[in-house]
């Protein structure tokens, strides 16, 4: 007799809408996904839904028994995940999209079995959080504070330990061999992928709520010393035997071994909790995943086709067609000059110009740009350059200098915003970085030139982004960077000085190239 296998009416609703809600959010998924594949720190991503997925099926029994009426909360869930998707559209923000995207789920829930059943299925949703990537200035901030905290926590064991070392930015002199903490060393690449872990480990741990909360925490202090004890190894290697040992050593510890040892001091965490509490043994409290109680239906659940899912696929549908319609406009696109014709000679300074390669041309996105080097009568030098995107939506923006700059190979020592006074008295904000490689140092003064608004706060610049493509219809902008070399034994305050005055004839000049 053959086998019929048929979903019922709901359940069919129910797969059409998480299909349909995929299709509609494809654009912030496949932007996921493609920072899973190229972010070796965010590339535990690839297994996280299926982690969810099976804790969906390990549940299922309980899913099925919590079933309840249909809540008309979720249509609203799906009315905020659906403007989440068209500020994300209209935007370079695909975290909203993202988020949005997890919010239509929990909505989806919601209209199929109503909040009995979503506090059953909950806690698989949201362990998906930790698979979004952060964007890309917040990682580079959080990344070049975890060089210096690991590199001075580094130094601090390796002193413990008798050795004499210096410490400059992220530059471990050890004498005869000086060991530079850059960004792959940073810990990133064990700090989120152990987040996930310590979640899910503290949610199937069965303790009370303050033990499962200090599991899960505890994964930054573990990882950022975890880190430290690492760079103070490779250290006394170093001391001990030479050069050679580093990258080796920094190499082969890089990876899994690091994690496998974050991992064992969080189950080492877990039996010292058990040995001053309930004294199980580790085996004991890990020998299953417990299920949660099953929740109480609220209202009668009909068989009919729910109205909540058919509303919700409307308003899917309805989403997914605004976004489309939102993005794909045309938007308005001021007069402006070519940033090939922007001045060589500026008073003073006297420009030799530069190229990128077409590659990375591609990979920056920009419309147009300068880049060129000025140089004034004292020999003195500031590389200027400047990007114009003509659009920022579809993921294309300014990158960054915090994730330029380490992928450089240069080791930010110091950041901060600063006020510069321009010839008319105007105030101009900009970011202040160090950078060093090699013994060499630079100062970086660059900010945000967006639509008539000079920006250095990068969060207030996806702001103005955001407003300006809803109410204007624009997102044209541009990144201005000014970098200058210091001597050896030059005073920053010279260098400040040196960028100061060239900002003050060549930021004037901007106007036609960068309209208002």
């Amino acid at each position: 007799m053959p086998f019929h296998f048929r979903l019922p009416r709901n359940e069919q609703l129910l797969l059409l809408g998480v299909l349909l809600a995929i299709a509609a959010f494809w654009g912030g998924l496949s932007e996921l996904v493609g920072r899973w594949y190229r972010q070796e720190e965010y590339s535990h991503g690839f297994f996280l839904p299926l982690i969810s997925l099976f804790l969906l099926w390990y549940r299922r029994d309980v899913l099925r028994k919590s079933r309840g009426a249909p809540s008309g909360w979720g249509l609203v869930l799906l009315v905020v995940s659906a403007l989440l998707l068209v500020l994300g559209e209209v935007t370079a923000l695909f975290l909203a999209v993202q988020i949005g995207f997890l919010i239509a789920l929990v909505g989806l829930v919601l209209c199929y079995g109503g909040v009995s059943l979503l506090r059953v299925a909950w806690m698989p949703i949201a362990f998906l959080l930790f698979a979004i990537p952060l964007p890309y200035f917040i990682d580079s901030q959080i990344s070049w504070r975890l060089q210096l905290m690991s590199s001075s926590l580094g130094v601090g064991l390796l002193r413990l330990m008798g050795y004499a070392v210096y410490l400059e930015g992220n530059v471990i002199d050890l004498g005869s061999y000086k060991l530079q903490v850059v960004e792959a060393c940073s810990g990133l690449r064990y700090l989120y992928p152990l987040l996930s872990l310590s979640f899910l480990m503290a949610y199937i741990y069965p303790a009370k709520m303050r033990w499962r909360v200090l599991v899960f925490l505890s994964a930054v202090p573990i990882t950022v010393l975890t880190n430290s004890a690492r760079i103070a190894m490779v250290g006394v290697l170093v001391a001990r035997w030479g050069s050679g040992m580093a990258d080796g050593f920094l190499h082969y510890f890089e990876g899994w071994v690091i994690f496998l040892v974050c991992q064992l001091i969080l189950m080492a965490e877990i039996w010292v909790i058990e040995r001053f509490t309930l004294r199980r043994g580790l085996l004991e409290v890990q020998q299953q995943i417990p299920l949660p109680p099953v929740a109480r239906p609220t209202g009668i659940y009909s068989a009919r086709w729910s109205r909540p899912l058919v509303a919700a696929m409307v308003l899917l549908a309805a989403g997914m067609a605004a976004a489309l319609t939102v993005g794909g406009r045309t938007e308005v696109k001021p007069l402006r000059h070519s940033l090939v014709t922007f001045p060589l000679e500026l008073g003073n300074w006297r420009a030799t110009e530069s190229s990128l390669s077409i590659e990375v041309e591609q990979a920056l996105g920009f419309s147009d740009y300068v880049l060129a080097d000025y140089r004034d009568e004292a020999g003195d030098v500031v590389n200027f350059y400047t990007a114009y995107y003509a659009s920022q939506r579809k993921g294309v923006s300014p990158h960054s200098p915090q994730v330029c700059i380490p992928g450089g190979g240069w080791v930010i020592s110091d950041i901060h915003g600063d006020v510069i006074e321009l010839n008319d008295g105007s105030p101009l904000e900009v970011v202040r970085v160090v950078i060093s490689k090699d013994n060499r140092h630079q100062l970086v003064y660059y900010w945000f030139e967006q639509r008539g608004r000079r920006i250095a706060n990068e969060y207030l610049m996806k702001w103005y982004l955001l407003e300006d493509a809803l109410l204007r219809n624009r997102t044209d902008g541009a990144l201005v960077r000014m970098v200058t070399p210091m001597r050896p034994g030059e005073a920053a305050g010279a260098a400040d000085a040196r960028l100061t005055a060239f900002a003050r004839v060549a930021v004037p000049l901007l106007g036609p190239f960068v309209p208002k």
